[in-house]
Formats: structure tokens, C-alpha cells, sequence
């Protein structure tokens, strides 16, 4: 808990393999796909020691192919979350003095169990269970996981190294203590990696996690836990539970020993969790930490000086790539007059362009949306495009779930910067633009900073160095993640720690230092060598 006193191996990302035509690592994943899909998976509580299978149980169906079967998940009772409460706790009696060393060999044996034995069963669970194409579970499940592990370790040594300046007459340390308590951990199913980092960061700092992952995601966080299980995360220290979302929150936040929650998820999920809190705050033995990322409006704005075929690639990746629904995807964006023809046809061409199918065949770029609530959201909004006459479909607009959630990747055309789809968070392949007149550039600018609740990511494109600044300058509230002459999606861990303000989240940038110092909570300790031994200071004598 103290001073690192140890050199670990200096952090470096996770190479991403390319799963081109002929390379091993392709025919291994249709391997372990195929293998994997006909896997009839049966996901227990893990509590301690114990796997609990409570017979109370829900589906896993692959969102490509919803009528095919993967297997069963358990459904937990208050009981076992109070079980779980009470496994953690005890684990943590030797968990939380355990030397920081031990526990960095323990997430650094988990990463290189990720990238070697396990990389290929990591992507094709999360291929199938959250329908990513290969890209998309190489980069997250292999690749950012690893990172996260990885790049946290080294944090966690930075953190550990900094301490206070000593004197001739005191030595002053800090230790670096887990929180009292245990902490709560809630992931989406958008990304394997943020599942296996939210609970993880925690632990890693001397910590115990109840960690509660997306109904959405069972097969990969199944995955997950045989790899915490064999690196060595001790029993009781990550608990898995599953089952009714607000019955779970509700039986965590009660207990005196709630120590503080990692979440990603939606808003207004995340708000109606810190009002539970603030409602029993004087239940708790400390002031929880809270810490979330939730939703995005994510934007592009180009300006008149902008590569019109770079703008329209960054739609095309920014807006669909695994259809939308990251966080960070782009879902509004602002054209210059003078460039929306020429950009319109690019986009057209790549979008008519696009395959979509299972992520099974790799030549696909698109597969379908995460479940039927998505999906019928997404067609409501689509349909309500078609209806108004201040808004028009530019391409797609179709959608189909007699085999799979499939909506086309569709953009719409605005005539009112503040229409429905360029404020409210879609989630899915829908992007909205509006067209400015390009004198009304910095006015623009503006209406991007005041349309939107949220400020997650955020991009700008301009070939003149004084517009990108000013930008970056009128902006710098409307994003935690802003990016010049780039898409608003993809950010690496180590290289930009992601995170937003506003509506999007405390900020507290996962893949960095700055998550880490949540999960901590420091004791100063001062020791006086040789101890005074008169009251009276040196003015007082005669």
C-alpha cells in the first residue's frame, strides 16, 4: 500500500492483429466461433468460492441470430447480493493488505492470458454475444483489455512513487489505502474491455468488487471470469451476480459498507443511482465515490477549408462502425454548404457500399444492433424521419428482425440544428447532419456547444490552424474526448484517457492515473525521529 519499491515492465499497447486472407490468426477465430456458437453456455452467481446456479435462469441469443440459443444465465436473489456483500468483505480482510506486487503479477498474468491462450475465445464470445465484427473484438476485447491491465499496473506504481518531501526533523509518507467497504461495479455491453477494466481498477488498487455485468454480455464476461480465475484474483475479491438490475443497486446502496460505485451505462440510470445514494448517505461508514461514464451526442463539425473525403470516411467509420453504439460514435454533424455536395456523395457511395450480415463472415462491416428494445427504438425515430417535413432520409432508412436486429446505417438530413435526432442519444447506425452557411461558421460553432446535455467526444476538421484553435477554444466544454482533423471515435488506452463532462459522466478518464486515485484513499503518516520535549518555541524564551 505503501512506496513502490519494484520496476515492472514498462506499459506498451497491445498489438492489433490484422485477420486478413491467410493469417493464422482468421482461421483460428471461425474456429473458435464455430465452436463457441454450439457451446450451450450456463453462467452461474460467482460468490467467493461457490458458482450458483439458482435455476432461475434467462437466454443468451446472439443479436444476428435471435432465435438461435447460446445457453443460460442465472438469476440472483437479494440474498446472494447479500451473500456477495458479505464474501467481499471477508475477502477483503487479506485482499487489502496484500503488497501492491502481488497484486500487479496477478492482472499482469491476466493480460498475457487475454493476448496468448485466451485472445481468440474473447473475441468470438464477443462477436457472437454482442455481435462485433473481428476489428471490433480485436480491438476491445483483445487489445484494450490488455491495455487496461497493463498501462493500470504502471499508473498504479506512478501513484505509489509519489510521495511527500521529508525534513532533517520528520519522515513523511503516504499510504496508499483501498477504500472501507467494497465497490460496486456496473458495465454495459458495449465493450468487453470496459466489463473487465471497471471491476478490475479497483482491485488492482487493494480493493473488492460486487460487479454486475449487462445481460447483454454473457458470454464474454463468462470468458473473463475463467481468466481472473486462473491469473490468480483470489476468492471473494470480483463477485459476478447477475438478475434484477434495480433489486441488485437498491440491496448494494443500503449496505453501511458501500464504498463507492464504477459505472458505465445510460444517464439517467447513472443519476437515479447518485439520488439513491445521496438519499443514504448517512447510512454509510464513508462518502462513496462516485464515479460514471454514460452517454454521448457525440458531433463532427467541418469546417469550409476541410478534405471533403476525409470528413465523409469519418462519418462513414465515426457513425457505424459496430453500429453505432459506442459512446463515442457520431451521431450529429455540421457541414459547410459549399463542401455538403461533395461530401453527400462520398457518404452515399460508402454507405450503399457497406455489407451487412454475421459477423461469421469476415467481410462484413456491419452486423446488428444489441437487442429488440434497441432495435424498436431506432425504427421508431427512423419512421418518424420519414414523416416530418423538416428532416429527410439521405440513405437507408430500412430495417428487418425476422432473423437478426438489422438497421440499415442511415443518414438524415436536418433543416433545424436542434430536430429530434441531432439532441436526442439514439444509440444505433443513425447519424443526423445539418448544412450551415459557411459565413455562419463561429455562429455554428456555438449552436454545437448549447444543443446538446451531454459533452463526451466531439471532432473538428479545418485546413486552417486558426479556425481548428478557435474551435478547440469555443468547444473546450462540449467534450472530454475533442479530436482535430479525426473521428470522435477510437481512443486508445495510454494514449487518450477517455472520459466526459456534462451529462456524459464525472470525467474521471479511464485508462489513466486519474481513474486510478478514485479507488484509493490516502493516509499521511508523519514520524518525528527525536520528539520535542518543551512546549515553549524559541520567541518565548526570556
Amino acid at each position: 500500500m505503501g512506496k513502490g519499491f519494484f520496476h515492472v515492465p514498462k506499459a506498451v499497447n497491445e498489438p492489433v492483429k490484422t485477420y486478413a486472407p491467410g493469417t493464422p490468426e482468421r482461421e483460428e477465430v471461425l474456429l473458435t466461433y464455430k465452436e463457441l456458437y454450439n457451446t450451450k453456455f450456463d453462467v452461474p452467481l460467482y460468490i467467493g468460492s461457490e458458482e450458483i446456479r439458482t435455476g432461475k435462469t434467462a437466454t443468451i441469443n446472439p443479436p444476428h441470430d435471435h432465435k438461435h440459443e447460446c445457453g443460460v444465465y442465472h438469476l440472483a436473489e437479494k440474498k446472494h447480493i447479500e451473500k456477495a456483500i458479505d464474501t467481499a468483505l471477508e475477502a477483503r480482510k487479506k485482499w487489502a493488505k496484500l503488497e501492491w506486487e502481488q497484486r500487479a503479477a496477478v492482472f499482469l498474468k491476466a493480460a498475457d492470458l487475454i493476448s496468448g491462450p485466451y485472445r481468440q475465445k474473447m473475441n468470438a464470445a464477443t462477436m457472437i454475444g454482442q455481435s462485433k465484427t473481428i476489428f471490433q473484438a480485436e480491438i476491445d476485447s483483445a487489445a484494450e483489455i490488455c491495455d487496461f491491465l497493463r498501462f493500470n499496473v504502471e499508473y498504479m506504481t506512478e501513484l505509489y512513487n509519489e510521495q511527500p518531501k521529508s525534513t532533517s526533523e520528520a519522515w513523511n509518507r503516504v499510504e496508499y489505502r483501498p477504500l472501507e467497504g467494497f465497490v460496486y461495479a456496473v458495465t454495459p455491453f458495449n465493450f468487453t474491455a470496459i466489463a473487465g477494466n471497471l471491476p478490475t481498477s479497483a482491485a488492482l488498487m487493494g480493493n473488492v468488487a460486487i460487479w454486475k455485468p449487462s445481460d447483454s454480455q454473457m458470454m464474454s464476461a463468462q470468458i473473463l471470469m475463467d481468466v481472473f480465475k486462473e491469473a490468480g484474483v483470489p476468492e471473494g475479491v470480483i463477485n459476478m451476480v447477475m438478475g434484477d438490475p434495480e433489486m441488485i443497486t437498491d440491496t448494494v446502496l443500503k449496505s453501511p459498507d458501500f464504498a463507492g460505485i464504477h459505472y458505465t451505462g445510460s444517464t439517467d440510470v447513472f443519476k437515479n443511482i447518485w439520488a439513491k445514494i445521496g438519499n443514504n448517505i448517512h447510512k454509510y461508514k464513508s462518502y462513496p465515490r462516485i464515479v460514471g461514464e454514460t452517454g454521448g451526442k457525440d458531433f463532427i463539425i467541418a469546417h469550409p477549408t476541410s478534405n471533403p473525403k476525409q470528413v465523409a470516411t469519418a462519418i462513414t467509420r465515426g457513425a457505424f462502425e459496430f453500429q453505432g453504439q459506442k459512446c463515442s460514435a457520431a451521431s450529429r454533424v455540421y457541414l459547410p454548404k459549399s463542401l455538403w455536395p461533395e461530401i453527400k456523395d462520398f457518404v452515399v457511395e460508402d454507405v450503399k457500399s457497406i455489407k451487412m450480415g454475421s459477423p461469421e463472415d469476415l467481410t462484413n462491416f456491419f452486423t446488428a444492433v444489441i437487442h429488440e428494445r434497441s432495435f424498436d427504438k431506432l425504427a421508431s425515430y427512423i419512421e418518424k424521419v420519414k414523416k416530418d417535413d423538416d428532416a429527410e432520409i439521405v440513405v437507408g432508412g430500412n430495417y428487418d428482425k425476422s432473423v437478426g436486429y438489422f438497421v440499415e446505417p442511415t443518414v438524415v438530413l436536418a433543416k433545424d440544428p436542434h430536430y429530434t435526432t441531432m439532441e436526442e442519444e439514439l444509440f444505433g447506425p443513425v447519424v443526423t447532419i445539418y448544412v450551415y452557411e459557411d459565413e455562419k461558421w463561429e455562429e455554428t460553432l456555438h449552436t454545437v456547444d448549447n444543443t446538446s446535455a451531454y459533452a463526451l467526444t466531439g471532432a473538428v476538421f479545418s485546413g486552417d490552424r486558426y479556425e481548428a484553435a478557435r474551435a478547440t477554444d469555443i468547444l473546450q466544454n462540449a467534450a472530454g474526448n475533442f479530436y482535430i482533423n479525426d473521428k470522435p471515435t477510437g481512443a486508445v488506452v495510454g494514449q487518450q484517457p477517455f472520459g466526459g463532462a456534462r451529462a456524459s459522466g464525472t470525467n474521471d478518464k479511464a485508462g489513466s492515473k486519474l481513474n486510478l486515485m478514485r479507488w484509493i484513499s490516502p493516509r499521511l503518516i508523519k514520524e518525528t525521529f527525536v520528539p520535542a520535549t518543551d512546549y515553549k518555541y524559541p520567541f518565548m524564551k526570556e
